[in-house]
């Protein structure tokens, strides 16, 4: 690959972004569904995952919705991320799940099947929330089979993370279109020169595989089942262990040694793949300086990119589904909530709320350059269905290549393995 002094400001963008999605506190859940008073006044129940800092964010927006809309309350409940679905899973089976709930893409079908989620194109033919003004088609993340179940509050992207001081002194160039080989023979020369590793772990992570498959005319998921072979994944697990063992991708013992610290900012790699709104961890973490790198390429063009969401969702059951239509139309066209929220979710879902929040520190500017410059390049595509059971799938992928990493598992054992238990989730 092409060796430089410097790393291209415009293709490495400062790492930013908002609080990972799995920083959490603790619950404050409250029993029984959306209600109603003598007076009129309606309370509803509104759920959400997230570290401090975004549920200081919600409860302000939460505030100037109760101020424009006085006649409905909301009642918040906030947790971290798995104790957010090991609740959500038992409020849903006893029918009592919250009024409005963040939600994500890999839940929708699996949801959507047992009669959970509110199709909420019958309140926006109502007049009762708006599908306009949402950037770059994310709107379509939230839909299955044609409905509206999902309504984006953000977006994001695959993300290269690297440490800039590494990459510069071992005279490394990045730059949009550079291909997988020439990506693994920039952390050779890392290794070489620096005697770290280049990455993380990149072969156990579902996400960046779904956007490699991509690239070579498949994808992770169909909409019913998976999109590969099991020769498929056998080899790019082979490929990663073998880059374990050589040094090329980081001791996995080491990054357990060093967790919740991420292993690039603990300085024992060079780079990692997240979402790029994930990012603002490796500055709160490390004593380096880490940018946003462009997603390594199979044809030196289509990264396999697309924008992921995170969105608000609907309880079919609820008592109150205008109400409901109307806090989410709120919370996803009001300025004021764009500029209370930033970034913490992803990159403004709407031009509403886009305009009206400028980042002024480096680290959001850097997302938002980076998000900027991906849709420049003309790179994103339309996001990959998610059947029912792929959240159940994602943590084997996370578990399985974990363990292929660590030498406890073959790469064709441990495919096989996420085989069988694909089909066990996609059965149930």
């Amino acid at each position: 690959m092409g060796i430089s002094r410097n790393v291209e400001r415009r293709t490495v963008l400062k790492a930013v972004g908002a609080s990972a999605a799995t920083l959490g506190l603790g619950a404050t859940a409250a029993c029984g569904g959306g209600a109603g008073s003598g007076d009129g006044t309606v309370t509803l129940r509104y759920a959400w995952w997230g570290g401090e800092p975004r549920t200081i964010a919600i409860k302000k927006t939460i505030a100037l919705f109760e101020k424009k809309y006085p006649k409905i309350k909301i009642k918040p409940e906030f947790t971290d991320y798995a104790a957010f679905w090991e609740k959500f899973q038992t409020q849903a089976s006893g029918g009592n799940p919250p009024d409005v709930f963040q939600n994500a893409v890999g839940f929708l079908r699996k949801y959507d099947k047992r009669g959970v989620l509110m199709d909420l194109k019958t309140q926006a033919d109502a007049g009762n929330l708006s599908l306009e003004n949402f950037r770059n088609g994310v709107l379509a993340n939230g839909q299955v089979d044609g409905k509206q179940i999902g309504i984006p509050v953000g977006a994001n992207t695959m993300a290269l993370v690297i440490d800039r001081k590494a990459f510069e002194k071992a005279g490394v160039e990045v730059k949009f279109g550079w291909t997988w080989d020439e990506y693994f023979d920039a952390l050779q020369t890392i290794q070489d020169k620096l005697k770290i590793a280049g990455d993380t772990g990149y072969f156990g992570i579902m996400y960046l595989y779904d956007l490699y498959l991509r690239q070579n005319g498949k994808a992770f998921f169909t909409e019913s089942d998976l999109g590969f072979t099991q020769d498929d994944l056998t080899q790019w697990w082979e490929d990663g262990y073998k880059r374990v063992r050589s040094g090329l991708v980081a001791d996995p013992k080491k990054i357990e040694q060093v967790a919740p610290k991420s292993g690039l900012s603990a300085g024992l790699a060079a780079s990692e793949f997240t979402w790029d709104n994930f990012s603002i961890r490796y500055e709160g973490e490390g004593e380096s300086d880490y940018g946003l790198a462009p997603i390594p390429t199979t044809n030196g063009k289509d990264t396999g990119q697309y924008l992921g969401s995170l969105m608000l969702s609907a309880f079919s059951g609820t008592k109150h589904p205008k109400e409901v239509a109307q806090f989410i139309d709120f919370m996803v066209h009001d300025p004021e909530v764009g500029r209370i929220m930033g970034y913490d979710r992803g990159i403004l879902a709407t031009t509403e709320q886009y305009e009206a929040f400028t980042p002024t520190d480096e680290t959001n500017k850097g997302v938002k350059a980076y998000e900027e410059e991906v849709a420049a390049a003309g790179v994103l595509g339309k996001i990959t269905p998610h059947p029912s059971g792929a959240d159940v799938i994602e943590a084997a992928f996370l578990r399985l290549g974990g363990e292929v990493a660590q030498g406890k598992t073959k790469p064709a054992d441990a495919a096989k393995a996420l085989f069988s238990e694909a089909k066990a989730a996609f059965a149930g």
